[in-house]
């Protein structure tokens, strides 16, 4: 499964050729590459996938989708399968299993 994580753009510079920045995600500070978002500026939100910037979106959608994913680190631990294989609690055995929450 791949995921994009939110994330505040707060350096912009060129390196090697490459348009990269700093991005802020939790209080740290991620190197990220800017090339598939050449128009964000600094203080705008970015998805960040391995590295890259694939999107841009506003500051309410960045802080809803922190919001959630804080939610889903928050329900670990409680025995909630969320999506993909996991051994099961009951029988100990490896299941695939996908829950919609």
């Amino acid at each position: 499964m791949c995921l994009g994580i939110p994330c505040k753009v707060v350096e912009i510079y060129t390196k090697d050729g490459l348009l990269m920045g700093k991005g802020e995600i939790g209080g740290i500070l991620k190197e990220i590459c800017l090339m598939y978002t050449p128009e964000v500026k600094i203080g705008d939100y970015v998805i960040v996938h391995v590295g890259f910037a694939i999107s841009q979106l506003d500051q309410q959608e960045a802080h809803e989708m922190l919001q959630t994913l804080q939610e889903l680190a928050n329900m670990e631990g409680t025995g909630v399968t969320t999506i993909g294989d996991k051994e099961s609690a009951t029988t100990g055995e490896n299941e695939s299993e996908t829950v919609t929450i």
